[in-house]
This record gives C-alpha cells, sequence and structure tokens, in this order.
C-alpha cells in the first residue's frame, strides 16, 4: 500500500487493517511482524484489532539478540536494551495498566498506579544493568591498556548480518566460532591470534553483525563492545557479494563505524561468497598500490592467503608509523585509508591476482 503517511492510530489505516484481517483469520496466523517501527498505540490498537501478538521491527531484532547472545556481557547489553524499549511502551501506550493500586512502604504509597510502579521497577533494574555494564567497560580498558604494553596489531572484523564474518574469522585463526547462515548469528565479541607471512602477529576480532536501522537501543547498549571496533588499526568490511543488496548493506554498515568513531580506521573491504556467483578470488590495488579490495570466498577457503598478504601490508605501515615515534599509531597515520583512494574499476587489468 501507499500512504502519504503511516495513520496514527494503526499505521497503515483502518480499510487496510480490516482487509488484513480477514487474511489473519484465513491463514490461522500466530503473529504479525512489522518490517517498520510502530508507535506503542499502534501496537495496542492492532493488538485489539485482530487478536494477535503485533511486533515491529525493532522488537523482533531485540528478540533474535537475546535468544543469540551467550556471555554474561552479551546478555545484560541485550537486556538493557530490552528494559529500555519496553518503558518507552509503558509510558506512552499501554492504558490497561493505568489502574489505581494501594500499597504500603517501598511498594508504593497509596493511589500509585500500577503504571507507576512498573515504571519505578523498571528503572532499578536498568540502573543496576548500567552499573555492570559499566564495570564490564572498565574491565575491558584495563585489558586494552595491558595489550597496549605488548604492542599487537588489532584487526576487527565488521560488516552486514550474514555476510560471512564469523566463516572468515574461523578461515584465517582457525579459531572455530559458531558460524551458520542467520541474521546475528554473533553478539560476542571473540579475539583470537594470527601468524603472519612476515612472521607477526596480529590479533582479530569478530564482531556483531550490523543491520540496517538497527535500533538505537543496541547501538547504546552495545557501545563497549563496539569501542573495540574503533580502537583496532584495520577494519575488515565483510560483504556479501551474492547480496544483491550489497551496495545498500556496505553504506549501512559505512554509516554506523561513523556513529561509533571508526571513521578515520583504515579498512579493506573483502567481498565474500564469490563461489556463490562463480567469481575468481583477486584483489584491488589503491593508487599507493595497496590492497583495498578482496574477492574471496570463507567458506570455499579462496583467497585467504591475499587476505593474509593484504593484512601483512598494513603490519608493515602501522611498524613504521611506530618507528617514527608516534605512540599507539595505525596504518591511519600514514595516509593509507582506503576512503582517499580512488574507486578502482572492475576491469581485470587493474587489479593484481
Amino acid at each position: 500500500m501507499r500512504r502519504a503517511r503511516p495513520d496514527a492510530a494503526l499505521f497503515i489505516g483502518s480499510g487496510k487493517a480490516e482487509e488484513i484481517g480477514a487474511q489473519l483469520v484465513e491463514a490461522a496466523a500466530g503473529m504479525v511482524l512489522f518490517d517498520h517501527e510502530l508507535s506503542p498505540i499502534q501496537q495496542r490498537n492492532l493488538y485489539r484489532l485482530w487478536n494477535l501478538p503485533v511486533m515491529d521491527r525493532t522488537e523482533l531484532i531485540l528478540d533474535i539478540f537475546a535468544r543469540r547472545a551467550r556471555s554474561h556481557e552479551g546478555k545484560l547489553q541485550v537486556e538493557l536494551a530490552r528494559l529500555e524499549h519496553l518503558s518507552a511502551r509503558l509510558v506512552r501506550g499501554w492504558t490497561h495498566l493505568e489502574r489505581q493500586r494501594g500499597g504500603i512502604g517501598v511498594r508504593g504509597g497509596p493511589g500509585e498506579t500500577q503504571l507507576e510502579l512498573d515504571r519505578r521497577m523498571l528503572s532499578v533494574r536498568v540502573k543496576r544493568l548500567r552499573a555492570q555494564l559499566g564495570q564490564l567497560r572498565t574491565q575491558r580498558r584495563t585489558r586494552r591498556r595491558a595489550r597496549d604494553r605488548r604492542p599487537a596489531f588489532a584487526v576487527s572484523i565488521v560488516g552486514y548480518t550474514n555476510a560471512g564474518k564469523s566463516t572468515l574469522f574461523n578461515a584465517l585463526t582457525g579459531a572455530g566460532a559458531y558460524a551458520a547462515d542467520q541474521l546475528f548469528a554473533t553478539l560476542d565479541t571473540l579475539t583470537r591470534r594470527l601468524r603472519l607471512p612476515c612472521g607477526a602477529e596480529a590479533v582479530v576480532s569478530d564482531t556483531v553483525g550490523f543491520v540496517r536501522d538497527l535500533p538505537h537501543q543496541l547501538v547504546e547498549a552495545f557501545t563497549a563492545t563496539l569501542e573495540e571496533t574503533a580502537q583496532a588499526d584495520l577494519l575488515l568490511h565483510v560483504v556479501d557479494a551474492s547480496a544483491p543488496d550489497r551496495d545498500e548493506q556496505i553504506a549501512q554498515v559505512d554509516r554506523v563505524l561513523d556513529e561509533i568513531g571508526a571513521t578515520d580506521v583504515p579498512r579493506i573491504l573483502v567481498h565474500n561468497k564469490i563461489d556463490l556467483v562463480g567469481r575468481a578470488p583477486e584483489v584491488a590495488l589503491d593508487r599507493y598500490g595497496r590492497i583495498e579490495r578482496i574477492w574471496a570466498s570463507a567458506a570455499a577457503g579462496q583467497g585467504i592467503d591475499l587476505l593474509r598478504e593484504a593484512i601483512d601490508q598494513q603490519v608493515a605501515l602501522w611498524r613504521e608509523a611506530r618507528r617514527h615515534g608516534a605512540p599507539g599509531a595505525g596504518a591511519h597515520d600514514t595516509g593509507a585509508d582506503s576512503s582517499e583512494s580512488p574507486d578502482v574499476p572492475e576491469h581485470p587489468e587493474h587489479r593484481a591476482a
């Protein structure tokens, strides 16, 4: 359907809501999903109209995150995001909670509404979660300072969800991290050491996948984890070469990287899953003769040696910068930021295989 603007009460308008309601009954549907963000009032009205659970895009993503989180920190981050999303629903949407409830002591004075009680309990839990995550962030910074005393080149693998980041991480490091053909298979950052052809070692981290219109609650909750990305010396931006909307996915990832302060971190674009499109492993060079793009297949093990070579080049730049007395300097201090390089044409003559 096309509308000039969403309907304030139902998002889709009363006529379309009735039409969909008939289809839901015919299909014996158990839930309705919207690939948009609904207001609390819209969600409540649709539930009343259809008598079915209604979930919007934000809640679906939060639910998937809750199912996939494994580490203690990951679970805390997801719970914080869900509670903050729920608190907005309590404030604006659910009138059935606005009934009076008596009480004494800490449970609320006479006349305090159930809504106020629920809001207060949510507020207490949110503060506790923020305090716990703050402690974990402090511990993370302490570990980072310890790593800085023993400097190692840091690589973060980033990209759109289900682009094959964990499979690439396993192909590079032999870590055996969980990898699956599903959204947000990885929520907990995993780090392993990688021995490079030059003999040096790099620290490689697998990170949570990004997605279009990532709920702001998740961006905020995962700030501590995403800080690792912003502090990296190199980003491997993994792209699903078989995805028809890969250009849009690249733009979405770039947008999130800007939000977390990783704009200036040098990056290499890794076009993954070339086995699905019948393309051979190859690289594209920037105007300085350095690798800025790689076509590879992590699942098939194609092009992994080219990726190690590209990391090798960045390590050499990083070492050179440190040798010239720039403490903590990364490859971006040498002018190797790929964003400054012109786009390399697709013609094979412009690539070095």
